[in-house]
C-alpha cells in the first residue's frame, strides 16, 4: 500500500490544544479554528496549534462530533501498511504477556483507542477473529487492516459484528458477515479459564461474548462467597457468571435475562461443563412465573415480584447493558441504577453479596459508586466494599484517554 496524502491542516482554537499536548486521541468539533486544504471524510491531516506547530497526524470524519482521531504525535511517521502492522503486532505482543493461552483462547487482541488504532476492536475466538470497524477511518481501511490480520494472525476465519449504534455518529450503517475464510460451526465453542462456552460470532451480543468480564466471574464466584449458596444471576445472557458459580460449588442459581435464546445458550452452556446439577433455570421455593420454563423477564418487574414474595438470596449478581448512551441519559440511567441496586439489596440474606456492575462509559466509577452508596442508605443496611471490579487487562486502559475505563464495579457484602 502507497503511504496515503495528507489532505489538510487542522488549527486548533488558541488554548484548546492542551488535550492534544496531553496524548488524548480526540479533537472534538468545537476546538477547531480553521481546515485548510480539501480533505474528504476518512482522510489524513495534520493536527496544528494557532501558530501553526504540528501536534499530531490524525483522520478526519467533518460528519462527527469527533472530527479527528489521532494515529500519532511524531511528524516523522508515514501512516502506510508498516505503520499498520507495527501496531497490530504491538497489541498482539501485550496480550501475549498475559499469558492466557491455553487455559483461555477466546481474548481481545485490540481495543481501539487504547491501543493506539482508534475505532478498531478485534476480538480472539478460538481460531477466529471478530472484527469491528467503530470509525470512518477504520472502514475505509477494513480490506488493508483484514489483509494485515490475515497475515499476522493466519485465523480460519474473520467475522464483521460492525452493528452497534455508534457507528450511525460516523455516517455510518451497520453491517456484519464473513469477511475472510470461513464461518465457526454452529456449536462452535471457547475456553475461559478452563470452562466451556458456546458463542455465535455472528448474532452474540458485543463481539459474540463478554470478554471483559473474564476476571470479575472468577472474582465474583470465588467459593469464599458462593458455595453451598444460592446465587440470583440477573442479565445472566449465556451463562458465564453462572457457570463459574457452579463450578465453585453454588447451590442453586437463578439465571434471569430477558431473551429466551440467551437462557438457552446459557443451559446448554452449564450442560457443557457437566453442571446440570448446580443449576437448573428455575426459581427457588417454587417462585416462579407460571407460564414461564425459564426466567425471561424485566429485572426491575422480577426483583419486585421475589421481593413482594419474601424471597431471598445469599448472592445477588446485577450485570446489566448500558444505562447511558450521552450525557443527557446520565440522571435518568443513575436513577436506574439507583433502584437495580435498592431491590437488589432488599433480597439478600443476612451476610449476603452484591456483584454489581456498570459498562457504561460516560458514567464515572466516583458516581457509580455514589449511586449505590444512595441506594444502600435507602435500603437502610451496612455495606462493606470487598472489591472494586474493572474490566480484564486484555481490555487495557489509557491513562491520556479516561473514556476507554468504561466498565466498573463493586463487590459489595451485607454487614
Amino acid at each position: 500500500m502507497a503511504i496515503e496524502t495528507i489532505t489538510g491542516q487542522l488549527i486548533l482554537k488558541s488554548k484548546r490544544q492542551k488535550p492534544v499536548l496531553n496524548r488524548h486521541p480526540w479533537v472534538f468539533s468545537g476546538a477547531i479554528e480553521h481546515i485548510y486544504g480539501t480533505p474528504k471524510p476518512g482522510d489524513y491531516m495534520q493536527i496544528c496549534d494557532n501558530n501553526g506547530r504540528f501536534l499530531a497526524t490524525a483522520y478526519y470524519n467533518p460528519n462527527s462530533q469527533i472530527q479527528a482521531r489521532i494515529l500519532s504525535w511524531d511528524d516523522t511517521t508515514a501512516i502506510d501498511a508498516a505503520f499498520w502492522t507495527q501496531k497490530l503486532q504491538r497489541a498482539f505482543d501485550g496480550r501475549a504477556k498475559l499469558a492466557l493461552e491455553p487455559t483461555t483462547n477466546a481474548y481481545r487482541l485490540v481495543n481501539a483507542e487504547a491501543d493506539g488504532l482508534p475505532g478498531l476492536i478485534v476480538d480472539k475466538y478460538g481460531d477466529y477473529l471478530v472484527v469491528q470497524c467503530l470509525t470512518l477511518g477504520i472502514a475505509r481501511r477494513k480490506d488493508l487492516l483484514v489483509d494485515l490480520l490475515s497475515e499476522l494472525v493466519q485465523p480460519v476465519g474473520i467475522v464483521e459484528r460492525s452493528d452497534v449504534s455508534v457507528r450511525r455518529k460516523e455516517g455510518l450503517q451497520q453491517t456484519k458477515g464473513l469477511l475472510r475464510g470461513k464461518l465457526p460451526p454452529d456449536d462452535f465453542s471457547i475456553q475461559e479459564n478452563g470452562h466451556q462456552f458456546q458463542v455465535d460470532l455472528l448474532a452474540g451480543h458485543k463481539t459474540g461474548f463478554y470478554l471483559d468480564q473474564r476476571d470479575n466471574r472468577n472474582v465474583v464466584t470465588n467459593p469464599t462467597f458462593v458455595a453451598d449458596k444460592s446465587v440470583l444471576n440477573l442479565f445472566a445472557y449465556t451463562g458465564g457468571f453462572a457457570v463459574y458459580a457452579a463450578a465453585n460449588g453454588a447451590r442453586q442459581i437463578v439465571n434471569i435475562d430477558s431473551s429466551i435464546p440467551a437462557l438457552e445458550t446459557a443451559e446448554r452452556n452449564i450442560a457443557l461443563n457437566g453442571l446440570q446439577d448446580r443449576c437448573d433455570f428455575q426459581t427457588l421455593n417454587g417462585l416462579k412465573r407460571p407460564t414461564d420454563e425459564y426466567i425471561a423477564a424485566d429485572a426491575f418487574e422480577i426483583l419486585r415480584y421475589y421481593r413482594d414474595n419474601e424471597q431471598k438470596f445469599d448472592m445477588v449478581i446485577l450485570d446489566p447493558p448500558k444505562f447511558v448512551n450521552s450525557k443527557r441519559d446520565l440522571d435518568k440511567a443513575a436513577r436506574g441504577y439507583k433502584d437495580l441496586n435498592w431491590l437488589a439489596l432488599r433480597l439478600l440474606n443476612p451476610g449476603g453479596i452484591l456483584a454489581t456492575f456498570s459498562c457504561s462509559g460516560l458514567l464515572s466509577s466516583d458516581l457509580f459508586q455514589k449511586i449505590i452508596f444512595g441506594a444502600v442508605v435507602d435500603a437502610e443496611l451496612d455495606v462493606q466494599i470487598l472489591a472494586q471490579l474493572g474490566q480484564a487487562p486484555d481490555h487495557p486502559i489509557l491513562l491520556s484517554f479516561p473514556e476507554s475505563a468504561y466498565l466498573k464495579g463493586l463487590l459489595c457484602r451485607i454487614w
